[in-house]
């Protein structure tokens, strides 16, 4: 097992939440989320929890149709990953997220009721579920 740092984004057209793990423990917690325009987030905001965190790797929430196949934020989500590449030079991975928004709003509702499930803080903790998910598959 290694001692990495990950991150990861759960992508949205709207709002990109963020999370952080760590690979040796596989526990990951909610960072924030960024608004986005048709997907295309503040690159600023990006880079500077990259830098802050540093992640050796950086996963992405792959939105997929429950029977698997790609849709049309599929395409979107896969651009965000390979920008965060391109622009970065980190390393990336993709993760089906299926249902991970239904969870996250469960969990927050399970938590605090109505006044919990803000779009930033939805978004967040299924970055956390999409990522302790993939810590889930590895070991």
């Amino acid at each position: 097992m290694n001692n990495r740092t990950i991150m990861a984004f759960d992508f949205g057209t709207r709002s990109i939440g963020a999370a952080i793990g760590q690979e040796i423990t596989g526990t990951a917690r909610a960072l924030t989320s960024f608004k986005a325009t048709d997907g295309i987030p503040n690159w600023g905001q990006i880079e500077k929890l990259l830098k802050e965190w540093q992640p050796d790797l950086v996963i992405v929430g792959l939105p997929l149709n429950m029977d698997g196949t790609e849709q049309f934020v599929t395409v979107q989500a896969r651009k965000f990953a390979n920008r965060l590449h391109g622009r970065f030079g980190v390393q990336v991975q993709l993760q089906d997220e299926r249902l991970t928004t239904v969870e996250a709003r469960a969990h927050l509702f399970d938590r605090g009721g109505y006044k919990a499930l803000n779009k930033g803080k939805v978004d967040a903790t299924s970055a956390v579920i999409i990522l302790e998910s993939w810590f889930e598959q590895r070991y």
